[in-house]
Order: C-alpha cells, then structure tokens, then sequence
C-alpha cells in the first residue's frame, strides 16, 4: 500500500450522498474508506435544484470525503457530460495525484487530464449503448466513447467479468476487475415495515429506474397475469422516463396487489424492505455488477434476475430466471408456493454475498491509485480500435451474452 497519502479524485456521478445508483453507492463506499485510510479524497458532486429550494445546506464534506458541488444542464443527453465538464475543468486547476472517472460515456473529457498529466482509470460501467433509451445517435455516441476511453485512460476499471470479457474481445484490451461490495443486511430488523403496512416475507419487491432495460415493466405485467398473493412492492422512477413511467402505471392500473412507492431515499427503510422481501425481482440487463442485486443477497432474499451473463455471475446456480412476464409469474407463484425453499435460496445467496466485501474492494481501487501515481499502469492505447465482434452485437431486447 501506498507509504504516504494520495490524493484522489473521483469524478463522473451525481456524488454523495448516494441517493441515485451504483456508481454513487460505490463512491461513497469507497472514498470513505479510502479517506479512512488516510488519503485525501475529493469527490464531484451534482447540484441538487430540489434540494437548494427546499433549503437544503450544501454540504462540503461527507464521511471524510471533500465535496466539489457543481451545476449541470437538466436534460437527458446533456446531464452526465456537462456536469464532468465543470468537474474536469475544476480538477485541471486544482490538481491531484490521480483521477478515477465513472462512466466511458465521460471519456470524450479524458484529453484535457492528459494535458495537465494526471493519471486517470475509467471505470467503464456497462454496455451502455444497448440501453433502448438511446436512439442510434446516442449509441453511435456511447461506442465512439468507448473506443476513447480504451484509448485514452491510463487503466480501466471493470466491476463484472462479463465486462471485463467485452474490452478484452471487443477491444484487446484489459481491465482491472474490481466489483462492488454486498452489505450485511442480516440484522437490519424489521419494525420499519409496518409503516408500509408490510409484514417479513410478506411480500415481493422491485428496485430499479424506471428504464426499458430494466425490465420493471416485464416484472409488473407478469405478476399481474399470475395468482400471487402477496403483493408486489415496486420502488423506482426515473427523471426523463415519462412514457415508460406510464407504462408501468397502466400495467398496475386496478390491481390493488401492486404498490408503487416512488423512491424511497430513507436507507434504513429501504434496507428493511431488502431484507424482508419474500422476493427480490431484478430486471436488469445491461449493466455489470449491480449493487441493487448485491443488496439484495446480503439480505439473504431469494432472488429472480433477467436472464443475462451479468446476473448469473452474482446469483449462480441460487438463482432464479426470467426473460418474459409468463417466467416472472412463475417465479413468484414458486416462491409463494413453497417458502422453505426460497429461504433456502435465500440463505445460500447471503453466504455467496460475503465474497463481495467493501474493504476488499477498496484494496483494490487503493493498489490501482497507487499503480497509477507511479506509472505502474498499462497506459492508453492509442491505436486501439473496436474489433465489431459478433457476440456483442447490440440488439433490441437489449440482453448480453
């Protein structure tokens, strides 16, 4: 480990406090341990309009972590790029040892750390080109952005092996694998539940966006066909998905079985609801390792996941799988029909969950800072060019191998 205290950037998310997906899950997790560790973390952080015009203070440091907040354009295409702009801009003229970038989609910004030589990994994320919310501008845009950041980023970041597989075949090119951790849900309790009026295993849940490839729509119309009894507890939204959000609403419309509860940022309640779930459905595709999943398993709930490579990896053979409503509706009635057995999924899946540790991963982002402040890294690729192959080929349904 490193014999005296880096400074590290972490930028390309929305920030912390995480309130939004993995990548600001794994920011917090790992820059507060990070800064525990005794390095000086600086993390860049979205402004929050909501939360200025409910005056909400604007925080300067969390969990040892120092926050840059800074504004960004509030559109869909727009959001993520403008506000990495800002946060480059600002790194460029206050310099640290080294940089950690999320999202390839951020990689077009890569040149100007170059210019001014700090080392920067990207973590890669998904495969965000096959997300059915981009048109073929948009995922002409994500490609290109990945052949960027193979060829501009000093190493590359990679939290499943199926991702790590595409860079390597697509690209040549290897990646660090580094997952995300899995907490300890065991002993979170229950008496939270009540306020939803929910009972320990009284119910299943959902927890994701409101975005195609994360199919909460399969999941709402496959348990409305079936007989469950228990009722499904739907948490999510999502920004610009206005039709999709509809979508779902219609799917659920008269069925007083489902129960759409928005977001839900109270993290102590939402780990309830994780750990007490009879199921946990997860629809997603297209991303890597995801922490939705993670959380679930180290509640130790029986879990159904999208039937993807990604998913698999994390759940095995405790697992259980779906690709239309008609397997959701199956998956469910299973459950219902036999609880022993889903606690006993849910029992291996929580034992499989202790391989994913936080501190574990942050031994490895803190080696790869390291490998970086001393050069000990592949270095860009600069001739590096998408090889097209067949196996990644993008399709609508929006599924990797």
């Amino acid at each position: 480990m490193p014999s005296k205290p880096l400074h590290i950037a972490m930028v390309g998310t929305r920030g912390v406090p995480a309130r939004y997906g993995g990548f600001e899950t794994a920011v917090e997790e790992i820059g507060s341990r990070l800064a525990a560790r005794g390095h000086r973390v600086r993390t860049y952080c979205r402004r929050d309009p909501a939360a200025e015009a409910d005056g909400a203070p604007q925080l300067t440091r969390h969990l040892g972590m120092e926050l840059v907040t800074l504004p960004a354009m509030r559109r869909r295409s727009l959001e993520t790029l403008s506000h990495t702009a800002l946060s480059v801009a600002h790194l460029a003229t206050h310099r640290t040892d080294v940089a950690f970038v999320f999202n390839a989609a951020n990689a077009p910004l890569l040149p100007v750390l170059r210019a001014v030589r700090i080392p920067v990994a990207t973590h890669v994320d998904g495969l965000e080109w096959r997300r059915a919310k981009w048109g073929p501008t948009g995922r002409r845009y994500y490609r290109a952005a990945e052949t960027v950041a193979v060829r501009l980023s000093d190493a590359l970041i990679a939290d499943a092996q199926g991702i790590a597989d595409y860079y390597r075949d697509e690209y040549n090119a290897e990646s660090r694998l580094i997952t995300y951790g899995a907490p300890d849900l065991s002993d979170v309790g229950q008496d939270r539940l009540a306020e939803l009026d929910l009972t320990a295993d009284g119910y299943h849940l959902v927890v994701a966006r409101f975005e195609p490839e994360n199919h909460v729509d399969v999941i709402v119309e496959g348990y409305v066909a079936s007989d469950a009894v228990r009722p499904l507890v739907v948490v999510g939204s999502a920004p610009y998905a206005h039709e999709y959000t509809e979508r779902i609403s219609a799917l659920a419309a008269g069925d007083s079985r489902v129960r759409l509860l928005g977001g839900v940022w109270d993290q102590a309640l939402l780990d309830q609801l994780y750990a007490g779930a009879l199921t946990y459905l997860h629809g997603h595709s297209v991303g890597g390792t995801n922490p939705s999943l993670l959380r679930a398993i180290g509640g130790g709930t029986a879990t159904a996941a999208y039937d993807v490579g990604f998913n698999r990896e994390v759940l095995g053979e405790a697992g259980w799988y779906f690709r239309t409503p008609a397997d959701v509706g199956a998956r469910v009635i299973e459950a219902e029909g036999d609880l022993a057995a889903a606690a006993a999924r849910g029992k291996t899946l929580a034992e499989q969950a202790t391989a994913y540790d936080w501190d574990v991963v942050t031994d490895g982002y803190e080696r790869l800072a390291l490998d970086l402040a001393t050069r000990g890294t592949p270095g860009p690729k600069p001739f590096a060019r998408r090889k097209h192959s067949p196996q990644w080929a993008w399709s609508e349904g929006g599924a990797a191998r």
